[in-house]
């Protein structure tokens, strides 16, 4: 009697539509009804939707001297890497930033002593169940794997995270209104989606247009046609955004190049 006359939600999208009325009406706050859609949305998806595509995949290789690996650690600032021999398909264990530096107090140990053993997940894996994993391993990352074997990519715990409590700030993100331009060591620029275009144009001295877009993320997502993925790379007005990460269905940070001047063969 009491589900006829009260009936419940039939389905996620009226589930959503409840929390959003009981929001309306006070009885749970704005972030918690967030919280619960993330909960929502990320039992529908699975590790080949979040992950970091294999050819965006900050690698360590084995056979590569100390100083250089010390160099891309610092560079791109993960404190987790995977590591391969031979090729980048060929993973053979997880090196976490604060145990390379063990190195430089002792030069007589082994890299291979220091890795920490790869975690293999297929891309079908749901979310739900990857972070029972995460919680359960104690493990912070994961490999993705497709249907043949091969690295299709990488997953964090902080990428499922996000996919429930929105975006967690680091050291990376912007504070306190600071620049959402940063230089790095390769002289490329590492920009975010929602930088404005103005100071796009004036950071490259380029001209791209203000008019109907108000951030950089917007303009790229629509000459592209669409939101571009991880891995993916877009020309626009002589540069070339590549994506790092997405967040929300929109780009987060964009690595920015001058893109290649096409060579007249006339």
């Amino acid at each position: 009697m009491l589900e006829f006359l009260h009936p419940g939600p039939d389905s996620t999208r009226e589930l959503i539509e409840t929390l959003a009325e009981a929001e309306a009406r006070e009885l749970i706050a704005p972030e918690s009804r967030l919280m619960l859609e993330g909960v929502l949305h990320m039992a529908e998806l699975s590790a080949g939707d979040v992950m970091v595509a294999a050819p965006r995949m900050d690698l360590l290789d084995i056979e590569a001297p100390y100083e250089e690996l010390l160099g891309l650690v610092i560079d791109t600032g993960h404190s987790r890497f995977p590591v391969f021999e031979g090729g980048r398909d060929n993973i053979i264990g997880i090196l976490l930033a604060k145990d390379l530096l063990k190195i430089q107090r002792a030069p007589e140990l082994n890299l291979r002593a220091l890795l920490r053993p790869a975690v293999f997940v297929p891309e079908s894996k749901g979310l739900n169940e990857l972070l029972r994993d995460f919680r359960s391993n104690r493990n912070h990352l994961a490999i993705v794997i497709d249907e043949f074997g091969n690295t299709a990519g990488l997953i964090t715990i902080e990428d499922v995270l996000e996919e429930i409590v929105g975006e967690i700030e680091d050291e990376f993100d912007d504070k306190d209104g600071e620049s959402s331009i940063y230089t790095l060591a390769d002289g490329s620029q590492r920009v975010a989606g929602d930088t404005a275009i103005a100071a796009v144009n004036q950071a490259f001295t380029v001209q791209l247009p203000e008019q109907d877009f108000d951030t950089i993320g917007g303009l790229v997502a629509h000459e592209h046609g669409r939101v571009p993925r991880r891995g993916e790379a877009v020309e626009v007005g002589g540069l070339k955004f590549a994506v790092m990460l997405t967040r929300g269905g929109a780009v987060r940070w964009f690595k920015v190049t001058r893109a290649p001047v096409a060579q007249d063969k006339s």
